[in-house]
């Protein structure tokens, strides 16, 4: 009587291979920008789709955008929006903040990285609009669970060290809305692509109205005439 043998993959490898799984199918979509300005948070993605989002409001002043497999990082974001929601009426709106989005968005990648059949191939980031562009919060949260604290801006998705390097070069605290837009634009298309408005999805929390809902989305017709305006 034979005997089928079974090979073995170690803990690591199984790790490593879920890993390069995720970042491979994160990897085919292209990149998203948010970064703070004087006028508020801005936040520009690649998407030609004028029904499937990337971007979008969690709470008052917080927004969460995502790369990879759309329906995962959907999933993720209505679930922020009803734990924002129950947290906000049950105690204050003021206690939905980013961070605790951010945990819990990390916990639920955490477990799917680690006891699913496969991992989500998504990454996903929360946005908390400050005062002060110093008091600003971006979170990114990898495939994986961990979470990156970033300062001024953040880049998620595609083949984004071009794309961070580009955005380093060129960001400025004192930016005015189109000024900001415009230079996440370039940082996206790089020097070989030139992107227009139809194919660009856009949404920023203004500074102006902190204590009130700070997130708007533009329109084709605003995005163009604010990078003319660049």
């Amino acid at each position: 009587m034979s005997m089928t043998a079974f090979g073995y993959v170690s803990p690591e490898q199984m790790m490593a291979d879920r890993a390069d799984y995720a970042r491979k199918g994160i990897a085919r979509g292209r990149s998203l920008i948010a970064l703070s300005s004087q006028d508020g948070i801005v936040i520009c993605a690649e998407n030609t789709s004028g029904t499937l989002r990337k971007i979008s409001e969690v709470y008052d002043r917080i927004a969460f955008a995502g790369a990879g497999k759309y329906i995962e990082f959907e999933q993720l974001r209505m679930g922020g929006v009803r734990h924002a929601d129950f947290k906000g009426y049950y105690y204050s709106r003021r206690d939905v903040d980013a961070q605790t989005l951010a945990n819990l968005y990390a916990q639920l990648l955490g477990l799917s990285f680690t006891q699913q059949g496969k991992p989500m191939e998504v990454e996903v980031l929360v946005t908390e609009l400050g005062d002060t562009i110093q008091q600003d919060r971006m979170f990114h949260i990898l495939f994986d669970g961990t979470i990156n604290d970033r300062q001024n801006f953040a880049v998620i998705g595609g083949d984004t060290e071009p794309v961070r390097t580009r955005m380093e070069e060129t960001w400025q605290p004192d930016a005015t809305w189109p000024q900001a837009l415009a230079k996440a634009v370039d940082a996206l298309a790089g020097n070989e692509r030139t992107l227009t408005a139809a194919g660009l999805e856009v949404g920023i929390l203004e500074r102006s109205k902190i204590g009130e809902r700070t997130f708007r989305r533009l329109e084709d017709e605003e995005i163009a005439q604010m990078l003319s305006q660049a």
